[in-house]
């Protein structure tokens, strides 16, 4: 019995010691393998369960959500920004979806809104010398934009407007109600601002932003409302997808354990909330009159520009102060230049030239309107400004005979250089030019020159050899030489109040 005993008590002992050494061994395995709890939740299991989560109370929750269609690159890592590759020139899709919960923002339910979309360097370096860089792109790529939107391909979108100041921008409206997809084109590469070209993959990032405004109380959209961006790099035609595919083969050859370090690949990119764009958005007015500024009547300038209907100083009809209406003068202030604008169908300028005088406008030369406004708005603002007129197709010199004067041999010719009448006074000769080769034409300028009534008019006819009058047609109107001279004189008609001009 007490052999049983003792048996019993080395067995006991012995499994005592079996059962701490295998404790032992598992407080060994721990102690050499110990986890960090910041790594554990650093992996992207974890982030992606921790963006799921509820947000508190205390944070904002964002009312709209952007998303293009554009997948992200495998090789960004975990804590980095997303990073997209696009093609230049090609549509991409940016989906804009209403994020409200119920109860959100009422003030916009059933109204429109105004989105921005905006293509803006990454690099801090660059936004210092935003400016100088595009003005760079601009002289390289006359008449192109940076971005654009495809609108035959949107969705939803209203009002699309394009600001020739602003040609990484545009804008328009949509109601978060409605599904609304605005495709965008960026026109640059990212190697066109780097200093040396390296290729695609050495150029410098960009960013897509969305800026979102509501109406305020005058009806404009200026009130923000939300903003996001997102990272990206624009490469030649197909050079986005080879680059793409690059990356992915490379990600292939990483181990499992390297593979944790990086983000997966998605097949769109979401733009993450930031800081609004700093520039203050252009004023949308909830109308549907036309939204170009208005302004005062200008004063009557006292400079006058002749034109095809200009006479001598002492007939200053309604001709000239047409032609001064039309031409930008230098003195003119800069609302003179804003009316000026307007009224020469260059309405989409006038805030690109709000600070701009006549003068200012009038140094700009044909190299420079072409790269503000581009190559077709360029040259015929050119036109406008530099031409003072259509070049006429036929000048004529002309005066009114007097009918006390007495008419000499060879009269016409010394008027012409000069000459003076029998009583010492200086024949007055009036410029008149044809746009028109027709007889018409002589009589609608003779009678807008010398205040003759147009409709008392019967007809015009030419003095022949011994004094007969030829009726003034067409064909000889068309065979007059240029820079004519000629005395007229009227001569009633009886029984019906008209008169005949006679050319001499």
């Amino acid at each position: 019995m007490a052999w049983v005993l003792k048996m019993d008590e080395v067995i006991e002992s012995g499994l005592v010691h079996d059962f701490d050494a295998s404790l032992s061994g598992i407080g060994q395995e721990l102690g050499a393998g110990a986890y960090s709890m910041s790594d554990v939740l650093a992996l992207p299991i974890f982030k992606q369960e921790d963006s799921s989560l509820p947000l508190d109370d205390e944070t904002k929750h964002p009312p709209f959500q952007y998303v293009m269609c554009a997948a992200t690159s495998p090789a960004v890592k975990l804590h980095d920004e997303t990073l997209t590759y696009l093609n230049q020139g090609q549509s991409y899709e940016i989906r804009m979806l209403d994020n409200r919960k119920m109860g959100d923002m009422p003030e916009i339910t059933g109204k429109l809104v105004k989105s921005i979309i905006r293509v803006v360097f990454h690099d801090r370096r660059l936004q210092y010398t935003e400016h100088q860089q595009l003005e760079g792109w601009k002289w390289n790529r006359p008449g192109d934009r940076l971005l654009d939107l495809d609108i035959p391909m949107s969705v939803g979108i209203i009002d699309t407007r394009t600001n020739p100041s602003q040609l990484n921008a545009v804008e328009f409206l949509w109601d978060p109600a409605k599904r609304t997809s605005a495709f965008i084109q960026v026109h640059c590469i990212s190697t066109e601002f780097t200093p040396r070209k390296h290729g695609g993959e050495k150029g410098v990032p960009f960013r897509i932003q969305v800026d979102t405004f509501k109406q305020n109380e005058n009806g404009e959209y200026t009130d923000h409302l939300h903003s996001a961006s997102c990272q990206i790099k624009v490469f030649k035609p197909k050079g986005a997808d080879r680059k793409q595919k690059t990356d992915r083969e490379k990600m292939e050859k990483r181990t499992a354990h390297e593979k944790e370090k990086y983000q997966p690949s998605y097949d769109t990119t979401i733009l993450t909330e930031c800081s609004p764009w700093p520039d203050t958005p252009t004023a949308y007015v909830n109308n549907s009159s036309s939204t170009a500024p208005t302004f005062a009547s200008p004063q009557q300038s006292t400079c006058s520009v002749p034109d095809s209907n200009s006479s001598s100083p002492n007939h200053q009809g309604d001709g000239v102060s047409q032609a001064s209406s039309e031409q930008l003068q230098p003195s003119a202030t800069t609302q003179e230049t804003q009316q000026w604008l307007l009224k020469n169908r260059f309405s989409s300028y006038t805030r690109l030239f709000s600070n701009f005088s006549g003068a200012d406008l009038l140094k700009l030369t044909k190299e420079d309107l072409v790269q503000i406004c581009g190559a077709a708005d360029g040259i015929r603002l050119y036109n406008s400004l530099k031409s003072r007129s259509v070049r006429p197709r036929l000048t004529l010199y002309v005066c009114q005979e007097q009918p006390s004067s007495t008419l000499l041999q060879g009269q016409q010719q010394a008027a012409g250089s000069g000459g003076e009448n029998g009583s010492g006074t200086p024949y007055v000769y009036h410029a008149i030019y044809l746009e028109e080769m027709v007889a018409s034409e002589v009589a609608r300028k003779l009678a807008l020159v010398f205040n003759i009534p147009f409709h008392q008019i019967n007809q015009v006819y030419r003095q022949g050899p011994t004094g007969i009058h030829i009726l003034v047609s067409d064909q000889m109107v068309q065979n007059f030489q240029d820079e004519s001279c000629f005395l007229f004189s009227t001569v009633k008609v009886e029984n019906s109040g008209g008169i005949h001009i006679i050319l001499k």
